[in-house]
């Protein structure tokens, strides 16, 4: 039986600190993704979720899709984009109209729709997302359904999510000057929960971990929705150079060790094993490592050991983070409420076992889904806000920036129906 024919080419870039990586999809006529291509190479121009070197931004992203379209056979001229760290924050914006007493009618939740639109105040920040969190009648919160309803007053929360507007427009000039259109810039957190988390996890709550190089972001999403999140300036990235510096060695033979020899659990067998410092290709004439012996071999145990204080002090800062959001500490609902680790910090051996012993939850890595003609090597935990924009695309939720009259924006899921879900999750949980 012949292939469904592709109706749609959808592009994607994640724009990390560590590396710079694009993916191609196809979309079959009955709405399957079919991954075409992909591509990624080391970052450049890109510190903490921040452009530092347009120039050497713009290359990188342009290699990477090049690298992305030579494998899928076909070219995109417009992309969609992650968003990470630059001042990423949420906020929930209530608005209200005067009804006069009557029923509630479509009309009325479509001019309800369009005001909130036209009063956004993002405080000099650029808005992301900006989508219906809950319907009220006056000051009746958590309304499922208001058409037909009595009121004087209708009213929506906004649930904003919102970044620094000169960081994202530095992001978007490097992926212009690749010769790309931006279709849209979305939330890391959000793209990378539409790929990691499950429906139901989306909708019970759980919170959400992403490790980057240089950026980890911590989200909390319940009611189907992202309902908060905070960025640390820290990431995988000050693993390497803690273990670099503690042993006097070069980034990239850190680097090596991490992701060969390291682990987040320290075994008895440590102090036994010796690994070499230098590897398959290294100049055997270079610096030796504090405490190496004469081949320039380190213990395991050293290696582990800084990396599990590295790991104290970055899942202090995670745990603080989910307490700040209410996710965590004294009256917080979800005191066993799990907690999922993604980004490429995520594939650390061993790391999974030990947030779980330093959060006090259960803790699982997060993944893509496998998506038809993903790569092995791109099912990787370091893909999955990448694999995210994709589905963030195929979902298409509903934004109030993009309503037009006559939208009858009422009777999409995101605008009404679902609108409860949100508004429950943010009272019950947070």
């Amino acid at each position: 039986m012949a292939e469904p024919r592709i109706t749609r080419i959808i592009g994607a870039v994640n724009l990390g600190s560590f590396r710079i990586s694009a993916m191609i999809a196809g979309v079959q006529e009955d709405g399957t993704p079919v991954i075409l291509g992909s591509g990624h190479r080391a970052s450049q121009g890109i510190k903490r979720g921040f452009v530092t070197d347009m120039a050497a931004a713009t290359y990188a992203v342009r290699d990477a899709v090049e690298r992305a379209e030579k494998l899928a056979g076909t070219s995109v001229q417009s992309i969609t984009m992650a968003a990470s760290g630059a001042g990423l924050t949420t906020r929930v914006d209530p608005i209200e109209i005067e009804i006069g007493g009557r029923r509630v009618e479509e009309d009325d939740l479509e001019q309800l729709l369009l005001t909130a639109r036209d009063t956004l105040e993002p405080d000099g920040r650029m808005v992301l997302h900006a989508s219906p969190a809950c319907y009220f009648l006056d000051g009746a919160d958590g309304i499922a359904n208001p058409l037909g309803l009595h009121a004087d007053r209708l009213g929506v929360d906004i649930h904003l999510v919102l970044a620094e507007g000169a960081p994202m427009r530095n992001l978007r000039e490097a992926v212009q000057s690749a010769h790309l259109d931006v279709a849209a810039l979305v939330a890391s957190p959000l793209a990378a929960g539409l790929a990691c988390l499950s429906v139901e996890e989306r909708d019970v709550g759980v919170a959400l971990v992403e490790l980057g190089a240089q950026v980890t972001t911590v989200s909390v999403h319940a009611g189907g929705a992202l309902v908060d999140m905070v960025c640390i300036p820290t990431g995988s990235a000050d693993i390497t150079d803690a273990i670099a510096s503690g042993l006097g060695i070069r980034r990239n033979q850190a680097e090596r060790l991490k992701c060969f020899n390291g682990s987040a659990i320290a075994s008895p067998a440590d102090h036994r094993e010796m690994i070499p410092v230098n590897g398959p290709g290294d100049e055997q004439i270079g610096p030796i490592a504090r405490g190496a012996d004469d081949r320039n071999r380190i213990s395991r145990a050293d290696l582990v050991s800084t990396i599990v204080a590295e790991l104290d002090r970055q899942g202090g800062d995670i745990a603080r983070a989910l307490e700040a959001m209410g996710y965590a500490g004294a009256g917080a609902r979800h005191q066993r409420g799990q907690v999922v680790l993604t980004g490429g910090g995520a594939e650390l051996t061993g790391l999974a076992d030990y947030m779980q012993s330093a959060l006090g939850r259960p803790v699982r890595i997060g993944r893509p889904p496998a998506l038809k003609g993903l790569p092995e090597a791109h099912a990787a935990p370091g893909f999955s806000t990448l694999a995210g924009l994709i589905l963030q695309v195929l979902e298409d939720p509903a934004d109030i920036r993009f309503l037009s009259p006559r939208h009858g924006g009422g009777q999409r899921q995101s605008g009404i129906a679902g609108a409860i879900r949100v508004w429950r999750a943010m009272k019950e949980y947070f």
